[in-house]
């Protein structure tokens, strides 16, 4: 998804003092009314987010967008819409899945029951190319995938197992420099418009909305893979959520991050052992 990121007014480039006062009421306002938690998250992303908004409402001011989402649960839909950074695909990252494939696959292949999550899936894309992943190494039977978002509407869309068609050319080879072992053709069918994951994959996957920043823990589990959600926090929440994570892990479970994501700097750094340190991939102590 993409979101403005440059604005025509020389003013709108730097965030005034008054400007910051009126997008935290905003966000306050939101998590009282609403009860959604923006207000952690990195001033810079979520301002670009809210501009976006003003400018297609027509606005001139955040006050005034705080006004009208106030009052219009419909404006307020569009504005988490605009606010879900919805940017995945099929085996993205195609070196993160090949470093899974070789690393953490023959460990996890001592346990007799698996369980995986992945944090801020989106539209499933990830936990879907886990799922073939499983499937090829002989896995999938003894896993259970749980797959979370915030966004119920982008959960729907991941729950039906479709994708449009146009992107496979891009999914196939991703697909490939993964290690994928056959056709990727074998996993879906298709029509003139889209793709249809085969059953044996969307039965292993469950779909469900939890919120990273203010939902608790559900299950233990041996792997955790949530890549690309923290780059939009503050260090704060960052923590909040790394704690989470980290009690969310069982002894010795794996967790992958996204690329521009560290350990670093964070009070868990030490208690990680680093199995892939390009590919970001961690295993508790």
């Amino acid at each position: 998804m993409d979101y403005v990121t440059d604005y025509e007014n020389s003013d709108q480039e730097i965030c005034s003092d008054l400007e910051k006062v009126e997008i935290e009421l905003l966000l306050v306002g939101i998590y009282r009314y609403y009860g959604f938690d923006y207000r952690n998250y990195n001033l810079a992303s979520i301002r670009r987010r809210i501009w976006h908004r003003i400018k297609l409402e027509k606005l001139t001011t955040v006050t005034e967008l705080l006004d009208k989402v106030l009052h219009d649960k419909t404006l307020m839909e569009k504005l988490l819409a605009d606010f879900s950074i919805n940017v995945t695909e099929m085996f993205r990252d195609p070196s993160f899945f090949k470093a899974f494939r070789s690393d953490v696959v023959p460990l996890l292949k001592e346990l007799p029951t698996i369980r995986i999550w992945h944090a801020g899936c989106s539209s499933g894309e990830e936990a879907y190319s886990m799922a073939i992943l499983l499937k090829e190494e002989g896995l999938l039977d003894r896993t259970r995938i749980y797959a979370t978002d915030m966004n119920d509407r982008i959960l729907l869309q991941a729950k039906s197992g479709r994708i449009p068609i146009h992107r496979m050319k891009v999914y196939t080879s991703n697909y490939m420099e993964a290690g994928g072992k056959k056709e990727f053709s074998e996993y879906y069918t298709a029509d003139s418009q889209e793709v249809y994951f085969n059953k044996e994959l969307t039965d292993m996957i469950t779909f469900a909305q939890h919120n990273l920043v203010t939902d608790s823990s559900f299950n233990e589990f041996h792997v955790i893979i949530c890549r690309n959600v923290m780059i939009y926090f503050d260090r704060g929440l960052q923590e909040r959520v790394h704690q989470l994570i980290y009690g969310s892990l069982a002894s010795s479970g794996f967790l992958g991050l996204g690329n521009r994501e560290s350990l670093s700097y964070t009070q868990f750094d030490e208690l990680y052992i680093e199995i892939n340190k390009s590919e970001k991939l961690y295993r508790k102590k």
